[in-house]
């Protein structure tokens, strides 16, 4: 009998013989596959502030939109302290990062404008480049000169508007670092706004943990996306830019209208995370340490070249081989998944291993070990 799902089901029964089809899979084992880098997500210190706050009459949902009632003083609070620890001249708080990237670039790039982005940016990125009506070209994986040229052509093909400049400085699925400072002089150079993404590196690199982008923050044509779910270990995201730009998000940009503002009490521990980054910082010692000594291992047992970050990809090419290793991992206690397309380039499915402060050196040795025991069989 024909359903009026059966297209679905086609679809899925063709994603599960390319080794695509995703599930839902609750945690467990040693965790390398979460961003929880500075491990506080599950932390004492956060968890008891949390409950002092409810205690307090802290709300746990806002009841409404930032525009209509949902706007709380713990709001308020987070973005003013947000501003001055990033070094911003304003801080706009989002129910995520995947909101405020989209709202970002589905926003501030006007008619007539050029977005340039990494083609490795965020899934986010694109789906709020997508609702923009801005011209939108991608440029090759970390090369400055390639986003030069891309402007130069733009403006001898007629281009009169501003160009914006799109990237991660920690890329999530390679670990490596965009070249930030040459990005910027060229931005300067040509009028253009450069949009950093910081989630993976917030909280866990710069000084103070403000992200890579740290010497750049609160130039009047730089905006910087802090995400609060990944080392900060709590939730939203945080919008860095000029005054001028954070009101025109709040005045048009809907995810940010029409959206119910995030629960006050997430607030809250998005600020109390911050003053444990601050106050806390051998917690990123800790974490550099880890990051360091699991890709030397890696590095002296695969033979592969390494990412030097938190962010650990090992690639394997094939789909189906990738989740094969992966779950060989998992039943032997090691909580790594495969990447697969379309989050990855196609003929480029990996396994993501990411160093967290909820795992030690010996765990980590003991992964690698049997990392290695396995791709040794697979061979």
């Amino acid at each position: 009998m024909v359903t009026i799902t059966n297209a679905f089901e086609d679809k899925l029964d063709a994603l599960a013989s390319r080794g695509r089809l995703r599930r839902l899979n609750l945690p467990a084992g040693a965790d390398f596959s979460s961003n929880d880098y500075l491990g506080l997500a599950r932390s004492p210190e956060l968890a008891a502030r949390m409950i002092d706050a409810l205690h307090r009459g802290v709300a746990t949902g806002s009841g409404g939109s930032r525009l209509l009632r949902g706007h709380h003083e713990e709001h308020q609070a987070l973005e003013e302290a947000a501003a001055r620890f990033f070094g911003s001249e304003r801080m706009l708080y989002f129910g995520g990062g995947f909101s405020a990237n989209v709202a970002i670039l589905s926003t501030l790039p006007q008619p007539g404008d050029l977005i340039l982005h990494d083609m490795l940016v965020h899934a986010s990125a694109h789906d709020g480049m997508r609702a923009s009506r801005a011209d939108v070209r991608g440029v090759a994986h970390n090369e400055a000169a390639a986003f030069e040229d891309a402007i130069r052509l733009w403006r001898k093909e007629g281009g009169k508007g501003h160009p914006w400049i799109v990237v991660e400085s920690l890329y999530s699925m390679d670990g490596d670092i965009a070249p930030l400072a040459d990005l910027a002089e060229i931005a300067d150079r040509h009028d253009a706004f450069l949009v950093i993404d910081e989630a993976h590196a917030t909280g866990v690199h710069g000084p103070d943990g403000r992200g890579l982008a740290a010497e750049l923050e609160g130039r009047e044509n730089v905006i910087t996306l802090h995400t609060c779910g990944k080392a900060l270990g709590a939730f939203g995201g945080l919008v860095g830019a000029s005054r001028t730009l954070c009101d025109f998000l709040i005045n048009r940009a809907r995810p940010f209208i029409y959206a119910t503002a995030p629960p006050p009490l997430q607030a809250l521990a998005v600020l109390e995370a911050l003053t444990l980054v601050q106050s806390r910082p051998e917690r990123r010692t800790a974490l550099q340490d880890l990051a360091s000594f699991a890709n030397r291992r890696i590095g002296e047992r695969l033979g592969i070249s390494t990412s030097r970050t938190q962010i650990i990809p090992i690639h394997l090419g094939e789909d189906a081989k990738a989740v094969r290793v992966a779950e060989r991992l998992q039943s032997a206690g090691f909580d790594i998944r495969a990447i697969r397309p379309p989050t990855v380039p196609a003929r480029t499915a990996r396994l993501r291993i990411t160093i967290t402060l909820n795992v030690d050196q010996g765990t980590i040795e003991r992964m690698v070990d049997q990392l290695a025991h396995i791709l040794e069989d697979e061979r």
